[in-house]
């Protein structure tokens, strides 16, 4: 205290504070003169790598603020008509390394695939609607293009622009700052409000069909059938403290509340359209209703060969599009046959597929089945069949009914000599396995014979899995198709308590006129009882006095006693006999009667316990909501847009070993730093190693150039010169 005074008092452990000592502050100083547009996390890695500490970008940008050298924005000189670029400032030094150059791949492929006239194309035209007034001009284009990369910089939804202060999205939008949470968000809500959702979804599946078009070429074979397309539902959950539709989301094995997604991809697994649903709707319904907005919203013929999930395997759904031309290719579920004795017409099964060590695993047979409809009972849809039956997995097949009659049927597969339990020294062998048989696997489809063979056919299935479950999982999946949008809900009828309600007044019905039929069986079976016993007592009694005075009459003639005795006996036994036929009519009437009695009480009693049920019902009846699928519709759409340009962009500018690269393998390249030089006509990324994040990327693209100008617009990128090394 005597020689320093108050300032003996600090400790000098304050965090930050303490990590920045003056030699560092210095090398700070000077790194951001000789950058100025160096961003936070470009410092935050620069400081990192020169001196090993790790300061936030928050503490770094306060101590820049403190020395002088905040970040400076790239100068322009913009003039000319439409605000084209006109002069430039010339750097005075190198260029400093901006975060995500890499990015600028996909908004070349934007540019290069005409994304950029389509985004402009579907946005609302109302210019005096104050609900689309973000829908206009460069402003709305750099918006849409902030929710089209959202993912590509890693942020799952808008919220998370509340803590992003990177450079990559602005550079993606052509801004010198990536817009906030509130700008975006706006925008999504009035896209949301003005009903755009639809008229987006119809532009942009319009140009991603345009984007993957094949243009017939003279060596196509004359007569080709048509291309495949694959059909499948996907179900996102949505966490919600109100009730909302719900549906069965398969991988979590469980019944949730959620959105229901139906895709579509064609034959070279390219995402072509998503709509979403409520969570209840079925893949039978949303089917429909994809095939009729893709036929609505673009030129092309219609879908005539369809690849669809398990799910799609309803008669009436496949008889309807059959109706309309359309082939359709599932598979059967395990409660629709039983057995090869299912199928009619079963041919020889011949070899299909092979593993690696050349061992048959699957081989193949045709078939026919008769397909119930429901709705039309003593109907039948004839279908083909392609039975596959898998050899590496066995099910449980018919086991042998135990004879009841032989005694310790258990011991029957053992010698006689040791089947002697009870014996001291006897030894217990295993049990003869059970039966099994080759897990059958039945494709069907509603193709003529000539379309295609039984191999033809379980490929064409087959090739789902590569080209439509593998590029959700690594495309769509990575890229958020699970994240939620928009939470806005509408009060709704229940549709689970409708449905349950429905069957319990069905029921409640059947039972009222059932009962009403066994009143009218039960009084008829009365009446015909009474009927019957009353024959039976007047015939006896007819007969009795016939009898009585054919007896009297030989005792009045003094016949003996063993004479009309005997004759009494005889009468009687006839009498007895012809009695009793017309008795046991009255006992049948009498048993149906008493059966028609239960029969009522019974479905009286059942009206009783389903009205219960239904007043419990409604005491139990949760009120529901329907979610507002537009923000999410949108969103959607946009990811499957980015899905699309990332293919594009690798099948177009990487080399063939990427052929098959996924998002997870492309993205550290499009999050790679570079320096941005700007000439007069063009300007040149060279893009390096990533030192801000974890990137793995071994092989980044080594050079690309745009047309000139200091801050890159999405009106100017043009197609890249290289390709990645």
């Amino acid at each position: 205290m005597g020689e320093r005074g108050d300032a003996a008092l600090v400790d000098g452990r304050h965090g930050h504070a303490s990590k920045l000592h003056p030699p560092i502050r210095a090398w700070l100083d000077a790194y951001c003169r000789g950058a100025p547009s160096a961003s936070g996390p470009t410092v935050q890695a620069a400081l990192r790598e020169r001196f090993g500490l790790d300061v936030s970008v928050r503490h770094l940008n306060r101590v820049r603020a403190a020395l002088g050298v905040s970040k400076v924005p790239p100068r322009t000189s913009v003039g000319g008509a439409g605000g084209a670029a006109t002069s430039l400032v010339p750097p005075a030094r190198e260029p400093a390394w901006q975060e995500g150059a890499g990015g600028l791949l996909l908004l070349a492929a934007a540019h290069e695939t005409g994304l950029l006239p389509a985004l402009d194309a579907a946005i609302p035209c109302d210019r005096d609607d104050d609900s689309t007034a973000h829908a206009h001009g460069a402003r709305t284009r750099a918006l849409l293009l902030t929710l089209l990369f959202l993912n590509a910089v890693g942020l799952r939804r808008t919220w998370d622009l509340r803590g992003y202060v990177g450079d990559a999205l602005a550079l993606l939008t052509g801004r010198d700052r990536a817009y906030g949470y509130r700008h975006v968000e706006h925008v999504l809500s009035d896209l949301a409000r003005a009903s755009a959702a639809d008229p987006l979804t119809d532009a942009l599946v319009t140009w991603t069909i345009a984007l993957w078009r094949r243009r017939p070429t003279l060596a196509d074979p004359v007569g080709a059938p048509p291309p495949i397309f694959y059909i499948d539902g996907h179900r996102k959950p949505v966490y919600s403290d109100r009730l909302i539709p719900r549906g069965l989301v398969a991988r979590r094995g469980a019944v949730l509340g959620c959105r229901a997604l139906t895709l579509l991809h064609d034959a070279d697994g390219h995402p072509l359209l998503a709509t979403t649903d409520r969570g209840d709707t079925h893949l039978t319904m949303g089917a429909p209703a994809l095939l009729a907005r893709l036929a609505r919203a673009t030129d092309t013929p219609p879908v005539r060969r369809l690849v669809i999930d398990r799910e799609g395997m309803a008669a009436a759904f496949l008889a309807r599009l059959a109706d309309d031309d359309c082939d359709v290719v599932t598979v059967l579920r395990a409660d629709q046959y039983a057995g090869l004795a299912s199928f009619a017409d079963v041919g020889p099964f011949v070899p299909f597929q092979y593993d690696r060590d050349g061992a048959l695993v699957r081989e193949v047979a045709p078939a026919r089945f008769a397909l119930a409809l429901p709705d039309h009972p003593g109907e039948h849809l004839d279908v083909r069949v392609a039975l596959v039956r898998d050899l590496r997995a066995h099910v449980p097949g018919p086991q042998p009914s135990p004879n009841p009659h032989v005694p310790y049927a258990w011991l029957e597969d053992l010698d006689p000599t040791d089947t002697a339990w009870y014996r001291e020294g006897w030894t217990a062998t295993p049990a003869p396995a059970a039966l099994t048989a080759p897990k059958l696997i039945p494709i069907v489809t509603t193709a003529a014979d000539a379309d295609m063979d039984a191999a033809a056919l379980a490929r064409a299935y087959f090739d789902r899995w590569p080209r439509q479950e593998n590029i959700i999982k690594d495309w769509l999946l990575p890229l958020g198709l699970d994240t939620n949008h928009g939470y806005a809900k509408t009060p709704v009828e229940n549709s689970e308590v409708t449905k349950r309600r429905a069957v319990l007044e069905k029921r409640r019905a059947h039972a009222k006129r059932w009962a009403h039929g066994a009143r009218v069986r039960y009084d008829r079976a009365t009446k015909r009882y009474a009927r019957f016993w009353e024959a039976a007592r007047e015939r006896e009694r007819t007969l009795y006095d016939a009898m009585d005075r054919d007896v009297w009459d030989l005792q009045k003639r003094d016949a003996p006693e063993q004479v009309y005795r005997a004759e009494a006996k005889a009468r009687k036994a006839a009498i007895d006999a012809e009695v009793a036929t017309i008795l046991q009519r009255a006992y049948k009437a009498h048993d149906a009667y008493r059966a028609e009695w239960d029969k009522c009480e019974r479905y009286c009693k059942e009206q009783r316990t389903l009205l219960r049920e239904l007043e419990d019902l409604a005491a139990r009846e949760r009120a529901m909501h329907e979610l507002d699928n537009a923000k999410d519709q949108v969103m959607t759409t946009l990811k499957v847009t980015l899905t699309n340009l990332g293919m594009w962009t690798r099948d177009q500018w990487f080399p063939a070993t990427y052929a098959h690269a996924t998002w997870r393998r492309l993205e550290p390249f499009f999050r790679l730093p570079g320096r941005i030089v700007y000439g007069r006509r063009r300007s040149t990324s060279r893009c390096g190693p990533s030192t801000t994040g974890n990137s793995t990327a071994t092989s980044p693209p080594s050079a690309r150039r745009w047309p000139a100008r200091s801050r890159i617009s999405p009106t100017d990128v043009s197609s890249c010169s290289q390709s990645p090394a």
